[in-house]
């Protein structure tokens, strides 16, 4: 049972964390969420301008809201998340505090963690949802030379806009839906290359007049275990109407295997031959962002060791916004709110509802910055 003086601490205060104070007021849990950002809404504003989500509004709301006002067929803009989340997070009857960075949680000999952030402050927590996500881990190959080329290197993280490209010869590398939007917006002002190790594969939006999403609900693979998705989705894998297959097949894109090294000016391809680039753009993924949770000693390489979210090394600690943490769509606004669910139970209370019996509600929440 969780004393009512010992929250529940919430690490990220984007849709995964806002998804996780949602379901420990369902539990009864008292959730204090710390958001080292400016607002409650994770790293939504960081995203590059033209960003789009991959699934219609209807299927994009965390648990108890719907997505904002329109068309529910429409897809969300990165500006319409924010709003959404914004809305979503004064929803809630839950302790926010903004502009607190957590710098490492430590185990109490008495049980539970001290949580610390950069201005200072230490809670005593019941437990910990480490919901921080990885927009601030991107990962960032090295290859031969790339110390020595004069040229932009950047992962798309800190890409916004195609203007700073125009007229430059650049290279987009990676084969998700990232990479392809990205490149696929670059190409009218530049000379753009997707470099990849496979051929892209396509996966259409839209099934007999219905978007994909639709499809996933109906005959539950938006449910599948992670154990059969590992197996199922082997390469990435590009939502496209048609856009991005034409732009490929027609030239408006290239794609070439990926190149093996860089030089002083461009790069190396795989068949030998050189080729003076501008820019290059790692559309390359990113890894979980969790060193404040190196006192605990849980992670194997940045990696957390779990089972669907929670913990194997330490009770009352969870993780949430996992690529793959238990379906297709754990990481994304869509599914998160099933795993919330799950991995809370798990936390100290969270069984029971320990000593608090509050349930979410609509009321404005106390936003500390």
């Amino acid at each position: 049972m969780t004393p009512s003086s010992e929250p529940v601490v919430i690490v990220g205060g984007g849709q995964s964390g806002l998804a996780a104070a949602h379901a420990a007021l369902s539990s009864g849990l008292r959730p204090v969420v710390l958001e080292a950002g400016a607002a409650p809404v994770g790293s939504w504003p960081d995203y590059y301008d033209s960003l789009t989500l991959f699934s219609p509004a209807r299927y994009s709301a965390l648990p108890g809201m719907a997505f904002n006002g329109g068309d529910p067929d429409r897809y969300p803009t990165r500006d319409d998340a924010v709003a959404y989340l914004r809305r979503y997070a004064g929803s809630l009857d839950a302790e926010i505090r903004t502009g607190a960075r957590v710098t490492a949680v430590h185990p109490r000999p008495s049980g539970g963690y001290l949580v610390r952030t950069d201005n200072g402050d230490e809670i005593a927590a019941a437990g910990i949802v480490a919901a921080s996500g990885s927009f601030g881990n991107p990962y960032l190959p090295v290859l031969p030379g790339q110390d020595t080329y004069a040229g932009e290197v950047r992962h798309v993280a800190h890409y916004r806009r195609p203007e700073p490209y125009v007229g430059k010869r650049v290279l987009v590398v990676g084969a998700g839906n990232s990479a392809v939007q990205v490149a696929y917006e670059l190409a009218p002002h530049a000379r753009v290359t997707l470099a990849t190790r496979a051929p892209i594969q396509f996966l259409p939006q839209r099934i007999r007049g219905r978007d994909l999403h639709h499809w996933l609900r109906v005959t539950g693979a938006d449910l599948l275990p992670r154990a059969v998705l590992t197996r199922l989705v082997r390469h990435a894998a590009v939502l496209d109407t048609g856009v991005y297959r034409d732009a490929i097949t027609s030239g408006q894109l290239t794609r070439r295997d990926m190149f093996t090294a860089f030089t002083a000016d461009g790069v190396i391809w795989a068949d030998g031959t050189h080729e003076a680039v501008d820019a290059v753009l790692f559309a390359t993924g990113y890894r979980p962002n969790l060193d404040y949770l190196a006192p605990l000693s849980t992670l194997d390489n940045g990696m957390p060791r779990h089972i669907a979210g929670v913990s194997t090394t330490h009770r009352g600690l969870v993780y949430l916004g996992l690529e793959f943490q238990r379906s297709f769509s754990s990481n994304t606004l869509r599914g998160v709110g099933r795993d919330a669910s799950h991995v809370v139970a798990a936390l100290p209370g969270g069984e029971t509802g320990g000593s608090w019996r509050r349930r979410p509600s609509m009321k404005r929440s106390p936003v500390r910055r």
